[in-house]
């Protein structure tokens, strides 16, 4: 389960950095894959337009609370 939250963790890192880089320019590696929530999700929540940039380095940061999170538990 502790690797299972870590892969998440590691996932919503990227996607938020590669976000961020959609947002600022264009990102042709795996763009459909890792910005799913900059072009999905973000444009559903009304609040969060004009916020996009940091909706993503937020997006990045809660993964990697979540990764440091998962590392500190201890296996049972």
């Amino acid at each position: 389960m502790r690797h299972a939250l870590q892969l998440a963790g590691l996932y919503l890192v990227v996607s938020g950095i590669s976000g961020t880089i959609d947002h600022l320019a264009v990102q042709p590696v795996f763009g459909s894959f890792l910005n799913y929530f900059n072009r999905v999700v973000l444009p559903r929540i009304d609040f969060l337009a004009g916020y996009e940039l940091y909706a993503n380095l937020s997006l990045a940061v809660l993964g990697g609370v979540l990764v440091i999170a998962a590392d500190r538990t201890r296996p049972t």
